[in-house]
Order: C-alpha cells, then sequence, then structure tokens
C-alpha cells in the first residue's frame, strides 16, 4: 500500500471509531426531553440506557460470521450504514416502539464496528498496532465525549431534541465515504479457508476468556460510571455542576493516557505491569469515593480514567496476540460479545445493590473487585503466546 493509501485509510479507520459511541452519548444528555415527549416511564428509560451492552454483546458475537461472507471493508460499511440510518430514523419517527426499534439498528452498526477494529488495524497496519489501537480508541473516548458536549447547544440551537440527536448521522456519512472506495479491495479474498478459526475452538484458548474477563471487568466498570459516578458523588454532597464535571473529567482523562499507550506497550509490554497498574487505579478509585467521596471527587475521576486504560489496552491485545486477520476478527468477535454480556451486570447490578442496601458502599466495594479481575486476567493475556499457538490443532 503507498503512503497516501496508508493515510487514507489509517483516517478511516479513526472515522469509523468516532462513529461507535454517538448513538449513546447523544442519548444520556437529552434523556429527560426524550422521555417527556415519548411518554417514557422511567423504567423504558432504564431499558433504553441498557441497550447499548446488550447490542454490542449479541449483534457483536455475530460479526465474524458477516466478515467471512461479505468482507472486513462491506461489513465496515455496513456498519456505519446502519449507524447513518439509525441516527436519522430515530430523530423522525414519533412512535417510542419505533424510537426503541432504530436505537437498535444505530447500536447494531456500533457493535458491527466495535468488532471490525482490531482486524483493521491488524489488516492494513500489522506494523502498528499499538499505534493504531490507541489512535482509534483515543476517537472511541472522544466520540462519547463531543457527542456528550456538543449534542445539547446543536439542540438548543434549533429547540428540538431530535436535531441534536439526529445531527450526528452527518458524521457517518462522512466517514462511510473513504471506506466506499475500497470495496472493490476488499480483504475477505485473503483469509484462506485453512486460515479460518471456528468459534468452538477459539473459545477453547485461556487467552480468549482472560480477554473477556478482562474486558468484561473493564467494560462493566466504565458504564457503572456513566451511569452512577455523578449520582454517587451528588449524595455525598457534592453539588450538581461539580459532579457533571468529574465525569467530564473522568472520560477525558483516558484520551491522553490512550495516546500513549503504544510507548508504554513498548516499554512494558509483555511484563504484567500495564493490566496490574489499570487494575490497581481502578480499585483505588472505587475504595476511595467509599472513603472520602465529597473531599476528593477529582482524585478519584483521575484514578477511574487512568485505570479506564485497560479498554483500548485490551483491543491493542486481541491484534498484538493474533497472527492472522482471521484469528484477529474471532478474539475480537468472541472477547467483546461475551465481555459486553457479562459487563452489563456492573451498572445493573450497582443500582440493584445500592436499592437494597440503602447505600453505596457495598456496591463500591464490588465494582472495586473488577480492578482485581482487570489486573489477574490481563497479566495472563499479557504473558499468553498467540492465540494460534494456544489452540488444539
Amino acid at each position: 500500500m503507498s503512503t497516501g493509501g496508508r493515510w487514507l485509510t489509517g483516517m478511516a479507520i479513526v472515522l469509523l471509531a468516532l462513529n461507535l459511541r454517538t448513538a449513546v452519548g447523544s442519548i444520556g444528555v437529552v434523556l429527560t426531553s426524550v422521555q417527556d415527549d415519548l411518554g417514557l416511564s422511567p423504567t423504558a428509560a432504564g431499558v433504553l440506557t441498557t441497550l447499548p451492552m446488550l447490542c454490542f454483546a449479541l449483534v457483536g458475537l455475530s460479526t465474524g460470521t458477516i466478515v467471512r461472507r461479505v468482507g472486513l471493508h462491506r461489513t465496515t460499511a455496513l456498519a456505519l450504514v446502519l449507524v447513518g440510518l439509525g441516527l436519522v430514523l430515530r430523530a423522525t419517527l414519533e412512535a417510542p416502539a419505533a424510537f426503541f426499534l432504530t436505537s437498535v439498528v444505530a447500536l447494531s452498526g456500533a457493535a458491527i464496528g466495535n468488532v471490525v477494529l482490531p482486524p483493521l488495524a491488524k489488516t492494513h497496519f500489522p506494523d502498528r498496532v499499538p499505534l493504531m489501537s490507541a489512535l482509534y480508541g483515543a476517537a472511541l473516548i472522544g466520540s462519547g465525549s463531543l457527542t456528550s458536549t456538543f449534542t445539547v447547544p446543536v439542540a438548543d440551537g434549533f429547540d428540538s431534541w431530535r436535531v441534536g440527536i439526529g445531527a450526528w448521522a452527518v458524521l457517518a456519512v462522512v466517514a462511510l465515504l473513504p471506506w466506499l472506495t475500497m470495496l472493490r479491495h476488499d480483504v475477505h479474498a485473503s483469509i484462506r479457508p485453512t486460515d479460518r478459526l471456528p468459534t468452538s475452538r477459539v473459545a477453547r484458548s485461556p487467552l480468549t476468556w482472560a480477554l473477556v474477563l478482562c474486558f468484561a471487568a473493564q467494560s462493566g466498570g466504565a458504564y457503572a460510571q456513566f451511569g452512577w459516578f455523578a449520582s454517587i458523588l451528588a449524595d455525598a454532597g457534592v453539588d450538581d455542576a461539580t459532579a457533571g464535571a468529574m465525569l467530564g473529567l473522568l472520560t477525558g482523562v483516558g484520551i491522553p493516557l490512550t495516546l500513549c499507550l503504544p510507548w508504554l506497550i513498548g516499554r512494558w509490554g509483555g511484563t504484567s505491569v500495564l493490566p496490574l497498574a489499570f487494575g490497581l487505579l481502578t480499585a483505588c478509585g472505587w475504595v476511595g469515593l467509599v472513603v472520602l467521596p465529597a473531599q476528593a471527587p477529582a482524585l478519584w475521576a483521575v484514578l477511574l480514567g487512568l485505570g479506564g486504560g485497560a479498554f483500548t489496552w485490551c483491543l491493542t491485545m486481541i491484534g498484538q496476540r493474533t497472527r492472522t486477520t482471521a484469528g484477529t476478527t474471532a478474539l475480537s468477535t468472541l472477547t467483546q460479545g461475551p465481555g459486553y454480556l457479562l459487563g452489563g451486570l456492573a451498572p445493573f447490578g450497582t443500582g440493584f445493590l445500592h436499592d437494597l442496601t440503602g447505600s453505596w458502599t457495598v456496591p463500591l466495594l464490588v465494582l472495586a473487585t473488577l480492578g482485581v479481575v482487570i489486573a489477574v486476567a490481563g497479566a495472563y493475556a499479557d504473558r499468553s503466546a498467540p492465540l494460534e499457538d494456544t489452540l488444539d490443532r
């Protein structure tokens, strides 16, 4: 591939990542308006907030099959079409049922995009997997931050929450354009039948389940943060504006850390240092919220944000612990599908335990144990042989 072609492909991968949280980030900030306009009950609104992880899990599991049948580039284009179409329809249809259905469409596109990111980086940048993982990881984080920041101003400017959430479809159209130029040069033909890895074989690898557990612990903790961090601080006496700012700080810290990951992996990759550090930072952040929630909220936000570097690290390991595009696709599918499904228990369980005990202490201590899972499972994955070497022939 020429230098210009590599730049175009790299830009296309980053643009893809920028679209994968627009359907999630744009809803939370206008959820009250959505509830009032559509007449959604609190229970229905709660279901809406759990849809992302369910879609990421269930649709993610089918992505490997789609890639094998239609190709990696066509699958990527399909993901962006679904995101854009879902966002437009969700913003225009009136019925609550249609809103949920079109949300599933947009989130399904995001789920497919989640899974194809590692094999895209592995296929086009096999010599730059940590760098590309850092760039698309930062774009994923930036996607949530951008939509959380600008959806309300756009909605206010047009006096319509529908415009606020639908405008992000423009970004999907922009991201789709470079992939349309690459459809005739898809990569599925290069995946030889002998290279294909059945799910049943990949599922027997200890590496697969180490990454599943690490990814589940990180994603579960992250969505618990998105859903409950501000409420935890507010209940401790922190004003709403400060609590919201602390959530923004938590998210923002992850961007520079993610961009530093290639250097960090080059320095400490394969030594277990990074997953142990991510696990320790995560556990300390949650325990700090138990001990001194109102006294040092910025510190706990920074610790949790730094611990969240485990997300991009896991995605990087998917590419680094495989030898082939087929292996990367299979490992990405099995890591993110079950990982998101298991992780979905964390935000739900946090609310359940809070209601059950009337306090944040027990749920926060449970969340702190996720740091232990990240450390132990991540350390195993960091020292593991490539996936293909761990499979029984």
